[in-house]
């Protein structure tokens, strides 16, 4: 028997649901142990052996299995391999008085978590089972994240501490009705965020509608979203149903809502509040149940500060945050995603991927990523053509940190070399002289992508094409 000198705490009553199968031949054991684990706060069920433990497991779910070795019919050894079998991952803590070397190491080799002789403290049995629950948990989640990649989830790569903080985020908030403010640089994957999080919630056979606040201009953003009735404005021929409509039953991304003109973010903060709208150009109002999620590149505070978002609309979908890190501060992501980029890339161009050269793993790794994981993708790309299939190695990345490079990092560092060394500091000139270098850099690192330089630039689309247009820059 064992010895019970624990009494219930009140860290133990919390621990409600969750569910202990007992299986031993012995009705005294089986109760004394239902007494103990009761009141530690578990919910406790009994089985007879191994067969009658089968028959409640294939219809119930359980968080841990406390079974006996010695039992007539099916005993502990064969239920543990008739579970593993059966492909069920419970935990199963073996509790025996006839224990023997061959028999435990018999009952590890088939999946136990832990091996119990008794009499034994009540201590012990508790701490085991803490620890059984824990390796539980931990299994149930990895089982989670392996569906989600099923359904979606394989766009993101990363092992990463930062990262795995990330997914536990999503886990916890896609049940849920509940807004979401994504937070993170330019090309961190925010999109890939907001669609785990619709493809893991309840909502995930309705549509996910996504729109960038900051590529379409203020006077026609309003009729994306909330749509417009026929003769509404010169151009509307007919009714046209906006994003809000499109997305009901479903989830709603809105990206870089800090771009958004001040007057729409009041709309859209009526329109979050009442759950109603009309479209442009009627006075019918129309309902709809979507889930908001919103992302930024800014800090809210500072763009608050700025007058770039509105402080109500803020706390209005800053629900639950999610923040997410640079691709710096996730470095031993980044050589499994370049080799991820360049093997897809590879197969997509009939080449034989033939891995990274130790030289090029390091620039890899000093490199700072201001593009993050888009920028990552870009040049992997870029390098797989180069290379024609071939090993990747340093010649095949850019020279954005080369001390001999004559482009433009060159200039910008030339610009400030003259600038520490002139007598006139005229502001407007050498501001343009380093705007324009800036330029150059930005439009060298997207490929000459403009909307992606724009974006390393961190400035609109408008004002990039104002500039490139003022300095005559090709």
């Amino acid at each position: 028997m064992c010895n019970c000198r624990g009494t219930a705490s009140r860290e133990r009553i919390t621990m409600v649901n969750q569910r202990i199968l007992v299986v031993d031949d012995e009705a005294n054991m089986r109760r004394l142990l239902e007494i103990m684990l009761t009141q530690l706060g578990y919910d406790v069920q009994q089985a007879a052996d191994g067969c009658e433990a089968l028959d409640y497991l294939s219809q119930n779910d359980v968080d841990l299995v406390i079974t006996d070795l010695q039992m007539p019919g099916k005993n502990g050894l064969e239920l543990l391999e008739e579970l593993r079998e059966r492909k069920n991952t419970v935990a199963v803590i073996v509790v025996t008085a006839y224990g023997t070397v061959e028999s435990a190491v018999q009952a590890m080799k088939y999946g136990a978590y832990d091996y119990i002789l008794r009499p034994f403290e009540l201590e012990t049995l508790e701490a085991t089972i803490k620890r059984a629950m824990q390796l539980n948990k931990i299994q149930r989640e990895n089982t989670f994240l392996r569906q989600e990649i099923e359904k979606g989830w394989g766009e993101f790569i990363g092992n990463s501490e930062a990262m795995c903080r990330v997914y536990d985020l999503i886990r916890q908030v896609a049940p849920t009705k509940t807004s979401v403010m994504i937070q993170g640089e330019t090309g961190t994957g925010k999109e890939l965020v907001a669609r785990a999080i619709h493809r893991a919630s309840p909502r995930a056979k309705a549509l996910f509608v996504s729109i960038n606040c900051a590529a379409i201009p203020p006077d026609i953003l309003e009729s994306e979203l909330f749509g417009h009735s026929k003769g509404a404005f010169t151009g509307a021929s007919q009714d046209r149903m906006g994003k809000f409509e499109l997305a009901d039953g479903g989830t709603l991304f809105l990206d870089e809502i800090t771009e958004m003109d001040f007057n729409m973010q009041a709309k859209l903060l009526r329109v979050l509040q009442e759950r109603m709208f009309e479209r442009v150009g009627s006075n019918r109002s129309i309902s709809v149940d979507i889930r908001l999620i919103a992302a930024t590149n800014r800090d809210p505070r500072q763009a608050i500060a700025e007058q770039k978002l509105r402080e109500d609309l803020y706390y209005r979908l800053n629900v639950f945050t999610v923040d997410l890190p640079p691709l710096r501060a996730r470095q031993e992501d980044i050589l499994l995603m370049a080799e991820h980029f360049l093997q897809k890339y590879a197969t997509e161009f009939g080449f034989r991927y033939q891995g990274i050269e130790r030289e090029a793993e390091e620039w890899l790794m000093r490199y700072g990523w201001p593009g993050n994981v888009r920028e990552l993708e870009n040049m992997m790309e870029r390098a797989i053509v180069l290379s024609g299939g071939k090993a990747i190695g340093i010649r095949h990345l850019p020279n954005f940190s080369r001390p001999a490079d004559n482009g433009p990092a060159a200039d910008f560092d030339g610009a400030m070399a003259q600038l520490e060394q002139a007598e006139d500091i005229a502001l407007v000139p050498h501001v343009e002289k380093l705007e324009k270098a800036l330029i150059d850099e930005a439009l060298q690192r997207s490929g000459g992508n403009k909307a992606k330089a724009a974006q390393i630039l961190q400035i609109s689309e408008r004002s990039f094409w104002y500039k490139l247009k003022k300095y005559r820059i090709d």
